[in-house]
């Protein structure tokens, strides 16, 4: 195996997850009762659209057809999120503070997911794919940021004061 073929394997996952989060994201707002992070969940649902589009670039770039494989992390990181709903069934702050947790559970494993396929671009010298690979790396940081902030600057109290 090549770092050539790591990349590509990589960038399949990647491709896959972002697509399914396309279908989970909606989910997760339509759950969400604080507002704030229903408008969360849906502007990152557009950014991943447009975090696609930009895979579908880097595909282009290394001469490769846009394709995933079956990411069974992202599966199993959507499945949590689905088992928090089957458990709490009524919309809570709880619920919310799972719903964060899920989420940021999410942008982990995708900043993992990004910022090992920006070093091994950069390392082979594909500065254009490690730029539009960055491009998303920031917006996934971005979105955990948000997403602690709104756990550590309310949503967590209410939780704890809803047990």
């Amino acid at each position: 195996m090549t770092l050539d073929d790591l990349f590509l394997t990589t960038l399949k996952d990647i491709y896959f997850a972002e697509r399914q989060l396309l279908k989970a994201l909606p989910k997760m707002a339509k759950a969400a009762q604080s507002d704030q992070l229903k408008q969360a969940f849906t502007n990152h649902r557009d950014e991943t659209e447009v975090q696609v589009e930009r895979l579908q670039q880097v595909f282009e770039a290394v001469g490769k057809r846009a394709q995933g494989v079956t990411c069974e992390a992202i599966k199993g990181l959507i499945e949590e999120c689905d088992e928090l709903l089957d458990d709490a069934t009524e919309p809570s702050p709880v619920r919310d503070a799972g719903l964060i947790a899920c989420g940021q559970a999410v942008e982990h494993y995708e900043m993992a997911r990004y910022g090992a396929l920006v070093a091994w671009a950069k390392a082979a010298g594909k500065k254009d794919v490690a730029a539009l690979l960055q491009a998303t790396l920031d917006e996934e940081k971005k979105a955990d940021t948000l997403l602690s902030q709104m756990a550590t600057q309310g949503i967590n109290m209410k939780a704890a004061k809803a047990a």
